[in-house]
């Protein structure tokens, strides 16, 4: 009997990405989103990607307690990823309210309707944000955790700590609820089909998308914020992971849960390349990779952004059996293919 994975939030960008993935690994996946974010394009994709029309699909919001328990009532579910969030670091420096209610209520509704019914295993889609402005490059889990530099990355610091102490207080209970958070760093790219990948609403939060918009004509001007940081070309310093390869990770840490070979009840593990990459070497490579000239220029800083971040990926590679494996001229030509792929639509 194939195990149950519910993927809240999982028409988006990640989420998607990970269904198909889950799905691959044979494993029978509950999708949960309020579209909020996104629309069924994904979705579909998805659907065509893995031949299967019978995903279950529930159109819910999180922050809706009695959606979601009732949603646990109908499905035996044994392993939650949970995406449903929102995510753009400047949005929530601007909107800091909204940022709280969505991000902690979902979280905690899943987390109480798990527990509800049994326990169950908790993935959680956390950040490199949550590391703030350190120094100590490149990060472990082991590093610090600093005061984060924006509501965004508090309220990943916060789930982070109210997983673990749900963890720890329902251990040994007849409800238990066993977590991991996979502390990403910047996903990037589509699926090499072109049928899924990165659609923002309105304008584009992250780098990626606002390239590809610009190139295809969607976007007058890319914004790089600030070139004056200390950094070899003044840009900000990125881990950028392709999403296949951060999809895959999902699905070893899902596998480590459901398998039993966690060694410990809460876990925690960077999910990157290891490699950091300046904006302006990603938007150098975009051109070259694509063979095109992106009309650009550089902005202000933008609040909330740190210096620079990038991670040390050994543990993830030791524990869970997963590296990242794409390269970045392959990424940004699936980012590439995937934009030109919608313009057909």
């Amino acid at each position: 009997m194939a195990k149950k994975v519910l993927v809240s939030g999982g028409a988006g960008y990640i989420g998607s990405h990970v269904t198909v993935e889950l799905i691959a690994a044979g494993y029978e996946v509950i999708v949960a989103d309020n579209m909020s974010n996104c629309d069924l394009t994904c979705f579909e994709g998805v659907k065509k990607i893995t031949g299967r029309d019978d995903i279950p699909f529930y159109e819910i919001d999180c922050c809706d307690f009695g959606a979601v328990n009732k949603l646990f009532d109908e499905q035996n579910i044994d392993a939650v990823i949970h995406f449903a969030a929102f995510k753009a670091v400047g949005e929530s420096v601007a909107q800091p309210i909204m940022y709280y209610r969505n991000n902690l209520v979902s979280f905690l509704n899943i987390l109480e309707a798990a527990k509800n019914h049994g326990g169950c295993n908790i993935l959680f889609s956390s950040s490199a944000t949550v590391y703030g402005e350190t120094e100590n490059l490149p990060v472990t889990e082991q590093t610090p955790r600093l005061p984060s530099t924006s509501p965004y990355g508090n309220t990943k610091q916060m789930c982070e700590d109210i997983l673990r102490d749900v963890v720890f207080a329902t251990s040994g209970s007849d409800e238990p609820v066993k977590g991991i958070s996979l502390r990403y760093f910047n996903p990037i790219g589509a699926h090499p089909s072109a049928l899924i990948g990165e659609l923002p609403r309105g304008v584009p939060n992250n780098l990626v998308p606002f390239i590809t918009q610009t190139a295809i004509g969607k976007r007058e001007c890319l914004s790089i914020f600030g070139n004056d940081y200390n950094t070899k070309d003044g840009t900000c310093l990125r881990d950028y992971i392709d999403v296949v390869d951060l999809a895959k990770a999902h699905v070893a840490a899902v596998s480590r849960m459901l398998d039993g070979k966690m060694k410990e009840d809460y876990e925690i593990f960077n999910i990157g390349t290891g490699k950091p990459l300046s904006v302006q070497e990603l938007v150098d490579a975009f051109e070259k990779v694509n063979n095109l000239k992106l009309n650009y220029k550089i902005a202000p800083r933008r609040p909330g952004d740190v210096v620079a971040i990038w991670a040390d990926t050994t543990l993830a590679n030791e524990e869970l059996g997963w590296k990242a494996e794409r390269s970045i001229e392959e990424t940004l030509a699936s980012a590439w293919a995937w934009e030109k792929n919608l313009a057909e639509k």
